[in-house]
This record gives structure tokens, C-alpha cells and sequence, in this order.
């Protein structure tokens, strides 16, 4: 766990997401973000894609980051020379490795796209640049012809290899079994690259990381490709808090990441999404609401500011009398217990009626009424 780093690709696979486009100054607001937080390595783009993502990576580039940049490349010479041309020193290829890839992609020839590896790695590495090889479909692919694509890709000059979950199909169990046999055969570090088809992107991810895999691919709040990928935020806080290491990472600026790369996607973040939802850390139901007043350790697994969050009480139908007294004190109205249930007992009324908790000046209101309606008896 203390040798794992991220490599972020919420500007190449979190682009991705259907309907998403980021323009070039929230692409370099991203990247300055993501670096200013302390994420070591980002996945910027794909020069081949033309003049526009180009112009991107070129402007990310010219930054003086301290993060490594790394753009994306197919098994084709003339996307690695896109990727020279916009000043990449760190490349990734990526390659099927699946059946059902290279049936569609290279007509099942295989050979020939081995062949074209080998020739992208060799003019890659005689440009002088760091090459990373990805096996799309890794998880879906004979683990013989896998492990045999990675050590001809090491063999060949490759750095690092990424094991890709392209279509989200495996299990933490599965995935962990998978990127144990390439971590024991290779010499060169493992990645893993995994999507959320099933929910279970983060899970993999850290099955990954579990079985060796020394860099793991994430995106801010999970965008990308159909259901999305492993999400920075969950990784970064699992890795901190489940397994205790500290990865270098700014996590109480977290919220204001995911704020700015929603913004730029077009998206909300939904208010249960893991970590940086805005629900996260508001508490309802009575029981809840008295366990955090009494130690929050009740019902949190570690404290709000930790991921730029504050502890939020909601008043509504699962409310109890500690919660709608807390929320009351705080403006200065202390009732005692019959007023207290009176006022609780509106509260319920009208969340139902509503279907949704109340705002604190809903809440306000309902006891000024209360207070009318008992002085006018």
C-alpha cells in the first residue's frame, strides 16, 4: 500500500462519459487542481484525436506540473507522434488482448497485433519516452495470451502494464486472483484500470492493489465510460482510513474537486455518492442524530473535515426529539418536551406532505405556528 500511487485519467476515461466535453480551460483547471492536491500522475488525453485535444495537452503540458503527464495512445506510430508533438515524455499504448477485441479490431490476427505493439514500443522507446502498455480487455482474455502479451511488452521496453477491466465484469476476488499472476510474473510495475459496470470499480481497484498492483487508475467522482471507473475520492479515502496509509493527497480539498469537475461534465453529484455526496454526512433518523450529538463515531466512519465536509442535521419524517432540539438551540429557541413533540410531530407531518426533509427556515416557521396556534387556545 505504501508503494501505490494514482495515476488520474479523469481527462482522458472520465472525458470520455457520454455527452461530456471538457473545454481547455477546465481541462487545465483540472489538471492544476489534481496536481495541487498532491495526485502524482495524470492521463491528460489523446493527441490523436486532432488539433482540439492537441491544443489541450500542449497547454497542460506547458504548465510545469509537478504531477507526471501521460497521454494515450493506440498501437499506432502516428498517435505516439501526436503525443511527441504535444511535448509527452510518457506514453501509454493500449492493445486487445481479448478474443472478442482482436476478432474486431485486428480480424482475429493476433500476430499482427502483437506486431504492431512491438513496433510502437520500439519507436516509442527510440524516441526516448517512458512507455506504458495497456491490455484492453484484460479481463475477458486468455490469462496464457495475457501473460504473455505483458512479458513481450517488458521484454520489448515497457515500463509498466496496465490490467484493464474494460467492460467492469470481474469481482474483487476474480480481479485479485488475475493481477496476482501478471505482479508474480512481471518485473516491471503493474497498473490495474478497473469500470463500475457492476458497482464495483473501487472494490477492484483495491483487490488490485491487494494483490500487488503498485498504480491504480481513477477518475473524480467516478466519471467516465458508460457506469464510470474506480473514483479517486473513494480510492484515496479507502486506501487512508481501511488500510492506513497515507497517500500524499490534500483529501480535505477533495469536495472541491469533485464541485469542479461536476461543473465541467454537466452532472450533479448524487447526494449518496460515496465520500463527496452531499448527504454523506447529514443524518436524519432520530436514533442517528443522537448518536453523532453524543460521539460521531456512532454513525461516521471519520470526521467531515477530513474530506471538506461539515456534520449536517436534517429535520424531517425520521427525525427524533434530540435532532429537531439541536437544530432549535442553535437559534436560540429552547422548548421544553411537549413543545419539543409538538413541534416534532408537525415536522413529520409535512415532510411526508412535502417528500423531503425540511429547511431550517421551514423548520422555524413551524414553530413560530406552534407557538400562534397554542397562544391563540
Amino acid at each position: 500500500m505504501n508503494k501505490v500511487l494514482i495515476n488520474d485519467t479523469t481527462l482522458r476515461d472520465g472525458e470520455q462519459a457520454a455527452g461530456v466535453v471538457f473545454t481547455l480551460e477546465e481541462k487545465v483547471a483540472i489538471a492544476k487542481f489534481l496536481d495541487t492536491i498532491g495526485v502524482p500522475e495524470l492521463e491528460v488525453g489523446i493527441p490523436a484525436m486532432g488539433e482540439e485535444e492537441m491544443r489541450a495537452i500542449c497547454a497542460i503540458s506547458n504548465l510545469g506540473l509537478k504531477a507526471k503527464l501521460l497521454a494515450w495512445n493506440r498501437a499506432v506510430i502516428s498517435d505516439i507522434k501526436a503525443s511527441v508533438a504535444c511535448g509527452m515524455e510518457r506514453v501509454h499504448i493500449a492493445i486487445p488482448v481479448s478474443g472478442i477485441q482482436i476478432a474486431a479490431k485486428f480480424h482475429g490476427q493476433w500476430r499482427v497485433s502483437l506486431q504492431r505493439l512491438k513496433d510502437c514500443i520500439s519507436f516509442a522507446v527510440d524516441q526516448g519516452l517512458w512507455v506504458a502498455v495497456g491490455g484492453e480487455d484484460s479481463s475477458r482474455a486468455d490469462e496464457n495470451f495475457l501473460l504473455d502479451v505483458a512479458l513481450y511488452a517488458q521484454e520489448w521496453g515497457a515500463s509498466r502494464f496496465r490490467f484493464c477491466d474494460t467492460v467492469g465484469v470481474l469481482d474483487p476476488f476474480t480481479t485479485y486472483g488475475k493481477v496476482k499472476l501478471l505482479v508474480s510474473a512481471l518485473t516491471i510495475p503493474v497498473e490495474v484500470h478497473t469500470h463500475n459496470d457492476f458497482g464495483m470499480a473501487t472494490a477492484n481497484a483495491l483487490a488490485g492493489i491487494k494483490a500487488g498492483a503498485t498504480s491504480v487508475n481513477t477518475t473524480v467522482i467516478g466519471l467516465g465510460e458508460r457506469a464510470g471507473n474506480a473514483a479517486l475520492e473513494e480510492v484515496v479515502m479507502a486506501i487512508k482510513r481501511i488500510y492506513g496509509v497515507d497517500m500524499g493527497i490534500d483529501t480535505p480539498r477533495l469536495l472541491e474537486l469533485s464541485q469542479l469537475v461536476a461543473a465541467a461534465s454537466g452532472a450533479n453529484v448524487p447526494p449518496w455518492k460515496a465520500i463527496v455526496g452531499e448527504n454523506t454526512f447529514a443524518h436524519e433518523s432520530g436514533i442517528h442524530a443522537h448518536g453523532v450529538l453524543q460521539n460521531p463515531d456512532t454513525y461516521e466512519p471519520f470526521a467531515p473535515e477530513e474530506v471538506g465536509w461539515e456534520r449536517r442535521l436534517v429535520v424531517g419524517k425520521h427525525s427524533g426529539r434530540h435532532s429537531v432540539s439541536n437544530l432549535l438551540e442553535q437559534h436560540g429557541i429552547f422548548l421544553n418536551p411537549e413543545e419539543t413533540q409538538s413541534v416534532l410531530d408537525a415536522v413529520r407531518q409535512q415532510s411526508v406532505k412535502k417528500k423531503r426533509s425540511l429547511t431550517t427556515e421551514e423548520l422555524l416557521n413551524l414553530v413560530k405556528e406552534q407557538r400562534y396556534s397554542h397562544a391563540a387556545r
